[in-house]
């Protein structure tokens, strides 16, 4: 099980793991996690035990910085002993899928405690990380421009490539594309960098992937690459979400809701799980269960209130409905923040990525909570 963790965790690219042979030296012994990080040379440490009780067995992990003692995150597994090895697969992917966003967290903490004139490029990219993360228009200018100070420091950083690319998808389902034309070009240039030199890490594979599909509109190439950071980490949750996203677009609704159910079970905690949550409210209301697409598009609205595709299908989960009252107020709450929004624009856009079927569905939507032709 230790081993497998190892390895799940080794295969991030952005993260120095200590090989088994090294970590095992400290099994069964009272020590310092202090002392570990120090003799290793790691600013974490992972640590757990396994317990068995009967036919039970309880897995408990904690993550630790090595250099504070401070816990960052604790979590306890329950299961039969049926098959051990379901039972290894599962722990390990819960553990991965947990640690991954408190590392990253924790590194992001760790870039904004140091002084700006000591920053690195590593440094820069975590900062452009957390200001991505904001979910604004002001922060994802700050975030592309942190980028292009961590690639002018090291021009072989593919996480920045990616990440710089990722800023132009935001700003693509945000609404902030002001430069169509500019952004297309540097989308381009930026992922292509990404995969050329990060063709082998999960993260990198899966950013530059969704901006080739959502910016470039290169679904089936974005599409290929989400699929192979999935098949190198099964355990990153926004790889599932998008591969949610494309079982959605070629109309296995069902295989979606798994993906997305599945990423929100390995990253409860994720900073993209309102994209989870649409995703879900998206396909309830593809299959007509408007009720329930209703209730997830509320989730997505209050974790981001300005991401207004959120806001779309609640408005059109509540015209299929019959709650014309509610869809009519939402849609109007859509044509303030979009004035220029029309239904044939939003047609044209999902033309490529939703069937003739789906898409009549979302016209007769949009006619009944007015917005206009």
């Amino acid at each position: 099980m230790v081993e497998d963790i190892i390895t799940g965790l080794s295969r991030s690219k952005s993260l120095f793991v200590i090989a088994r042979q090294s970590t095992f030296t400290y099994k069964g012994k009272a020590i310092d996690i202090r002392q570990v990080g120090g003799e290793l040379g790691v600013r974490y440490v992972l640590e757990g035990s396994v317990r068995k009780f009967g036919d039970r067995v309880r897995i408990s992990g904690q993550l630790i910085e090595a250099t504070t003692g401070a816990n960052l995150w604790a979590d306890r597994f329950d299961s039969q002993l049926s098959d051990i090895f379901d039972l290894q697969d599962q722990v390990t992917s819960s553990v991965l899928g947990a640690l991954f966003p408190q590392l990253e967290r924790a590194e992001i903490e760790r870039a904004q405690r140091k002084p700006t004139e000591n920053l690195h490029a590593y440094d820069y990219y975590l900062r452009a990380l957390s200001s991505f993360y904001q979910f604004t228009r002001e922060q994802n200018i700050e975030a592309l421009s942190l980028t292009r100070h961590a690639v002018e420091i090291d021009p072989g950083l593919a996480a920045a490539y990616a990440l710089g690319a990722y800023c132009y998808v935001q700003r693509k389902i945000f609404g902030w594309t002001t430069d169509a034309d500019q952004d297309l070009n540097d989308t381009r240039r930026l992922a292509r960098r990404a995969i050329e030199l990060g063709g082998d890490d999960p993260t990198v594979l899966v950013r530059a992937g969704q901006a080739m599909a959502a910016v470039l509109y290169e679904l089936d190439d974005g599409a290929a690459l989400v699929s192979r950071a999935l098949e190198l980490n099964p355990n990153l949750a926004i790889a599932r979400y998008t591969v949610g996203w494309e079982h959605i677009r070629r109309g296995d609704i069902d295989a979606g809701l798994r993906e997305f159910y599945a990423g929100e079970r390995l990253s409860p905690m994720d900073p993209f799980l309102f994209f989870m949550q649409t995703g879900i409210a998206s396909a309830h209301f593809l299959i007509g269960r408007y009720e329930e697409g209703s209730l997830w598009a509320k989730l997505a609205v209050l974790n981001r209130p300005n991401y207004l595709n959120a806001q779309f299908i609640l408005a059109a989960c509540q015209a299929m409905s019959g709650r014309i009252e509610e869809a009519r107020m939402f849609g109007a709450r859509l044509m303030e923040a979009r004035p220029a929004l029309r239904a044939s624009t939003i047609a044209h856009k999902f033309a490529r990525i939703y069937r003739p079927e789906h898409l009549e569905m979302i016209g007769r939507a949009c006619h009944i909570m007015g917005v206009p032709p």
